[in-house]
């Protein structure tokens, strides 16, 4: 393997306008239509549904996406029960079965028609008109079917979506069932850009221009031979054509044929994690003086490296992924999980100092990466969790290169894609024979193949014989990712100095120094990525709560994370927020071990924290506090009675140990740099909670039956102080141009995510709220007892 590997690309996105339904303007040639309302569900295998003329009044009305599963109530386990019914939060799978009759026009005679599912969990066969078009295993990856040969032009026709997910549960956290993500309807002319047809790059950057290469791939499904006209122009962010190539060619009947060209673009501006800008290639097919086919791909101009010694280098930047992995459900919501959700969980990543994320352990929805593009994220796209482990081994061997194609093909031109991942702590790493390394290398070398700009990872579970190093898995690999592992990383890159190394997993918190937080780590595993130039980043395990892998009954999911489910952040996660932002910071929380929390898994364990000035029981008792920052000390102050000040370097992890004698009042923090008070943060003993206050991330919305308003709901008291010990039943009503769509509290020891009730956790509620297709008005009202009801209102526009 060469020491040092230089990747310049630039990228295909499909720029998701968020929350739009169509695509393309009416003008263009090709439609693209949102196919995700007026479907039926029935739970239960009723294959008789298959048929066209069946009646399905009585089945329920749903949208996509959906998730069966979250809708259904989680049941406490019998004894003896496998450890995996833990994996998928204590829910139920099953079969299930989708329809969705609607009309096409006459004039669609003679076009392509095809049906695209993002991702249906799993094992689905889909009908049209009682014809079957196919199955598909795996329950994470895009896959299209022809509808033109069976369709009733100018009539109706039934799609119809068998989704078994009997033998749930079939991942290692919760992966719902259903029809998940999104659906298209794409109609084109014979003669066609082809699905995930247009492949850029840029091999030569400098500051004066950038050769851009385009590949595209076009379709004839005519019986004719055709001569065809492929015209490719660069597009600026302002709308300005920048530049341009045409080139003919002839087209066999039923062919398909690859066409490559290449433009200049001058003064190239490039994407970064700081500003993610983009361009855009416009394609059009031209057959006889006429546009067959526009097909517009957003792409960005960047340069990726890796080096052995220094790490990672963006732009010729060296910088350290500050990374998360992250699942794709959403509390409440399941997996069914709408974009606009996925955009507010990234805005406060992004804001919190993330500059990357880890797909775990699958590939995520396009519109996710649409996202991270146009936000500037760097990706490690992941294919696989097991590859023979869990229910995919039946499927392994006739289905890895078809699910392989479908994650490339459709990904390869994201900027924010820096990596592919081939798996996760899969069984192969620990073979005694050569196998695993044998496979691993069939599947790295399979990706270059579609892809031969990025390298390929995969994740190592920990393994204390190393056997991934003496069986060949892991120099089978471009880039090696290692799970938990951070005392062996010195030793690794001793043996192995031509190995590029991060972190793919991470635990997420320092452990404490008591005996009662089983401690591990002295100091937060961050340290050995910060410290070590070889180490070019680490990826927190998990960065947000999810459902599934709980440790227990009553807990639903996994929650040793910075955010909870709500993308409430977390107290402990001021350590990340610390020393992945420059800005000076401090937080001051109470440690606090009989605190009403869910304690995660026990080898994962970490101290219960708060961040609030509430201990009444503790009423002239010492207690243990905690100040968090990147300021060089810090000065705590308790009812304008000063408790000191103490340097930051002579504490671990960012993190300043006080015992305090509690007395109500008020609690400063105030961190100092270079001798000056930097930043300061405080606590304030709240009275009872006296109303409920709703504020809105927004108060206007899209009246596209899909968009969102994220809600938050807290008891406060008479002075507007947020009341985090006083947690009471709330209940929410949607009325109006609206529906309430999801209600978390962060807290996942429930077993029911329906119903319009629950309780506040910490004082605070997340009601989530959906737009229908008209516009109006959308009134919430929140009440409990004893308090005065709450109302807001959100327009849909």
């Amino acid at each position: 393997m060469m020491k040092k590997h230089l990747l310049k690309n630039g990228f295909l996105i499909t720029f998701f306008l968020l929350l739009s339904l169509l695509v393309y303007s009416q003008d263009n040639p090709r439609v693209k239509e949102n196919f995700d309302f007026d479907w039926k569900f029935k739970l239960g295998d009723v294959k008789e549904s298959i048929s066209q003329g069946y009646n399905d009044a009585l089945w329920e009305d749903v949208q996509l996406p959906h998730d069966w599963s979250i809708k259904q109530t989680a049941s406490k386990p019998k004894p003896g029960s496998s450890w995996m019914v833990a994996s998928m939060g204590y829910l139920p799978g099953g079969i299930g079965w989708y329809r969705k009759t609607f009309t096409v026009p006459q004039s669609y005679k003679d076009k392509k028609v095809v049906i695209q599912f993002g991702g249906v969990y799993l094992q689905s066969d889909v009908y049209i008109n009682g014809k079957h078009l196919g199955f598909h295993p795996y329950g994470y990856t895009t896959f299209e079917y022809d509808l033109s040969p069976y369709l009733n032009l100018g009539g109706e026709n039934t799609i119809a979506v068998r989704v078994d997910h009997s033998n749930c549960p079939t991942s290692r956290w919760y992966s719902g069932s259903g029809i998940y993500r999104h659906v298209w309807l794409e109609v084109t002319n014979p003669v066609h850009v082809a699905t995930w047809g247009t492949y850029i790059t840029t091999p030569e950057i400098s500051e004066k221009e950038s050769k851009v290469n385009i590949a595209t791939t076009i379709e004839n499904d005519t019986q004719n031979p055709v001569e065809v006209l492929v015209q490719n122009q660069i597009v600026d962010k302002q709308g300005m054509k920048i530049a341009m190539g045409k080139s003919k060619f002839q087209l066999d009947k039923s062919g398909k044929k690859i066409l490559p060209q290449s433009l200049v673009l001058p003064k190239p501006h490039r994407w970064s994690t700081d500003d993610p800008y983009l361009y855009t290639m416009e394609t059009t097919v031209i057959v006889k003086g006429k546009t067959v086919d526009q097909y517009k791909t957003p792409f960005g101009v960047r340069e990726i490296r890796f080096d052995a010694d220094k790490g990672f280098f963006l732009n010729g930047k060296n910088m350290k992924m500050q990374g998360m992995c992250l699942h794709q459900d959403a509390g409440s919501l399941g997996t069914a999980v709408p974009d606009r959700s996925f955009l507010r969980r990234l805005q406060i990543l992004k804001e919190y100092g993330v500059n990357a994320i880890r797909c775990s352990h699958n590939p995520p929805a396009s519109e996710f990466l649409d996202m991270c593009d146009s936000l500037g994220f760097l990706v490690i796209d992941e294919a696989f969790d097991k590859w023979k482990g869990m229910y995919y081994s039946q499927y392994f061997d006739d289905w890895w290169q078809r699910d392989l194609d479908a994650m490339v093909l459709r990904d390869r031109n994201h900027p924010s894609v820096v990596l592919w991942s081939i798996g996760n702590e899969t069984g192969e790493q620990r073979d005694k024979t050569e196998v695993g390394g044998k496979r691993a290398l069939m599947l790295k070398d399979y990706v270059h193949k579609l892809d031969p700009t990025r390298l390929v990872t995969a994740a190592l579970q920990p393994d204390k014989s190393r056997s991934y190093n003496s069986n060949g898995f892991a120099q089978a690999l471009d880039v090696v990712g290692y799970n938990y592992q951070e005392p062996w990383l010195k030793d690794e890159h001793k043996k192995y100095p031509d190995r590029i190394i991060y972190v793919s997993e991470a635990y997420p918190y320092y452990r404490g120094k008591g005996p009662e937080y089983k401690a591990f780590y002295p100091v937060n595993p961050w340290y050995d990525v910060a410290d070590n130039d070889f180490v070019f980043g680490q990826f927190i395990w998990a960065g947000v709560d999810y459902l599934g892998e709980s440790s227990g009954w009553p807990s639903t999911g996994w929650v040793t994370s910075p955010f909870n489910v709500c993308m409430f952040e977390k107290p402990a996660a001021a350590f990340n927020r610390a020393v992945w932002n420059s800005e000076p910071m401090v937080r001051i929380a109470v440690a606090d071990q009989s605190l009403n929390i869910d304690p995660g898994k026990p080898h994962w364990d970490w101290p219960f924290l708060a961040d609030h000035w509430n201990f009444p029981q503790y009423e002239g008792h010492v207690i243990h506090v905690v100040t968090t920052t990147n300021c060089d000390s810090v000065s705590l102050i308790l009812n304008n009675r000063s408790l000191g000040t103490q340097n930051t370097a002579e504490y671990a992890n960012n993190t300043i140990d006080w015992y305090v004698p509690y007395t109500e009042g008020t609690i400063v923090a105030k961190g100092y740099r270079g001798g000056q008070e930097a930043s300061t943060y405080e606590l304030k003993t709240a009275g009872m909670p006296a109303q409920i206050q709703l504020s809105a991330d927004r108060l206007q919305i899209e009246s596209d039956g899909q968009d969102l308003s994220h809600i938050t709901i807290k008891l406060i008291d008479e002075h507007g102080m947020l009341v985090q010990n006083a947690d009471q039943k709330i209940t929410v009503e949607v009325t109006g141009n609206g529906r309430l769509l999801g209600l978390d509290n962060g807290d996942l020891r429930r077993s029911s995510f329906s119903g319009d009730s629950i309780a506040t956790y910490f004082g605070k509620v997340l009601t989530i709220v959906q737009s229908i297709r008209k516009q109006g008005a959308i009134n919430v009202k929140v009440t409990a007892d004893g308090l005065p009801e709450a109302t807001l209102t959100i327009l849909g526009k």
